[in-house]
C-alpha cells in the first residue's frame, strides 16, 4: 500500500506534469463532478503509475498521426482509496453505486492504472461524445451505442468521437468499460488488483 502523501518519492509513480501533449483538468479537484465538490484538496493527484503513464504517452503519439488536431484530456487518474470511499457513500442506497467500483475491492484509479479521459479539438473545445463526463444515465454506455445510433439519441458524429477516443485507448493497451465512454484500464482489472498497490 502507498498513500497519496507520499506518492511524490514513490518511484512507482509518474505526475502528468511529465507526460507531453495532454491537457488536465481534474474534475474531482473541483466542484464539476457528480457529487458538486472538490474531493481531492489538498492532495494533489495529478498522478498515475509509470505503466500507465507509458501508455499514454502511445495514446499522444497516435493521435499524432490519427488525429493531429486533437489533445488527449484526462479528466481522472489516480484516485486514492479515501475519495474512492467518499463517492460510493455519496451514491449509497442508489442504483448509481453500479457505476463505482466497491473500495473493498478496490476501483483501479486506486492503483493509478485507470484514466478518465477525453479529446480537445484544435480550438480547446471538447469533442462531443453525446453525454457529458460522470453523466450516469445509458446514452454513457458503450454497451449501447448501436441501439442509440439507429434511435437517433445518438448522432453519427458523436459515435465516431468515441469510436476515435477507443481507437487511440486500445492501441496502448487500455481498456475499455460497458457502462462509460470515458474510462479506460491499463490492461487487465484482475491482475492490476493482485499484482499492484493501492494508493490509500
Amino acid at each position: 500500500m502507498s498513500t497519496i502523501e507520499g506518492i511524490a518519492t514513490d518511484p512507482a509513480f509518474r505526475h502528468l506534469s511529465t507526460i507531453g501533449g495532454i491537457a488536465v483538468d481534474l474534475r474531482y479537484a473541483t466542484p464539476h463532478n457528480f457529487v458538486g465538490r472538490d474531493l481531492y484538496s489538498p492532495y494533489d493527484c495529478a498522478w498515475l503509475h509509470r505503466d500507465a503513464a507509458a501508455a499514454l504517452e502511445r495514446v499522444v503519439a497516435w493521435l499524432k498521426t490519427a488525429c493531429p488536431d486533437c489533445t488527449p484530456l484526462v479528466l481522472d487518474a489516480l484516485r486514492p482509496q479515501r475519495v474512492q470511499q467518499q463517492l460510493w457513500d455519496a451514491l449509497a442506497g442508489t442504483d448509481l453505486q453500479m457505476y463505482l467500483a466497491n473500495p473493498q475491492r478496490g476501483s483501479i484509479h486506486s492503483f493509478g492504472m485507470a484514466l478518465d479521459i477525453t479529446l480537445l479539438d484544435a480550438g480547446g473545445r471538447e469533442l462531443d461524445m453525446g453525454t457529458g463526463f460522470d453523466d450516469m444515465t445509458e446514452l454513457s454506455h458503450p454497451a449501447l451505442e448501436a441501439r442509440f445510433l439507429a434511435s437517433g439519441a445518438l448522432t453519427a458524429q458523436q459515435a465516431a468521437n468515441r469510436q476515435l477516443l477507443r481507437g487511440a485507448m486500445f492501441q496502448a493497451g487500455f481498456v475499455g468499460i460497458n457502462t462509460e465512454w470515458w474510462h479506460f484500464d491499463c490492461g487487465d482489472r484482475n491482475v492490476v488488483r493482485q499484482t499492484f498497490s493501492r494508493v490509500l
